[in-house]
């Protein structure tokens, strides 16, 4: 079983709180570039298992298929800094038959200051062949329960979206 929570209870954004740790800074006090993907990538992991009851080594078992990065898009907007505390919010904000495309961005703890999106475009494969196979019908609806809503991704812009993000935790701050 891929997923233990029913799909009516899955909810559409992840959010985890995290702190930048000393070992992953440069001597500017900022983290590094690179470690951005690792504070995502296990903010992501820990938020699937907790949220959906989902595991990648479930998939990984159960169906013999994986997904793989396909492509990034990043924008370091602010630094995020040695010993702070921030928020990583995920989300899934577009699917179809093999591609799922990520959303990841940082904020300051308060949720008032924006410091990095990603958006990441994973294709799913078989471990068999190395080849893109179509998401079965339980991971189907899996990305149809969480994906947002009302997106028109293939008209989208990265740079629009980082305006459109800034937006929402301008509106979250004056609420």
């Amino acid at each position: 079983m891929l997923f233990t929570a029913k799909l009516s209870d899955m909810p559409v954004e992840a959010e985890s709180r995290v702190i930048i740790r000393f070992q992953d800074c440069d001597p500017l006090m900022h983290l590094n570039n690179s470690k951005y993907f690792d504070y995502f990538f296990n903010a992501r992991e820990d938020q699937v298992s907790k949220l959906y009851g989902f595991s990648f080594e479930a998939m990984f078992r159960e169906l013999r298929t994986s997904w793989v990065v396909y492509q990034h898009q990043i924008a370091y907007v602010r630094p995020a800094r040695i010993s702070e505390w921030v928020r990583i919010t995920s989300r899934v904000i577009y699917y179809n038959e093999d591609t799922m495309v990520t959303e990841y961005f940082m904020t300051n703890d308060l949720r008032t200051e924006l410091k990095t999106v990603l958006w990441t475009t994973s294709k799913h494969i078989s471990i068999a062949s190395g080849q893109r196979v179509p998401h079965p019908k339980e991971v189907m609806d899996y990305l149809g329960a969480t994906c947002v809503p009302g997106l028109d991704f293939p008209n989208l812009h990265f740079n629009d979206r980082i305006h459109a993000i800034k937006q929402e935790l301008a509106a979250g701050a004056n609420a």
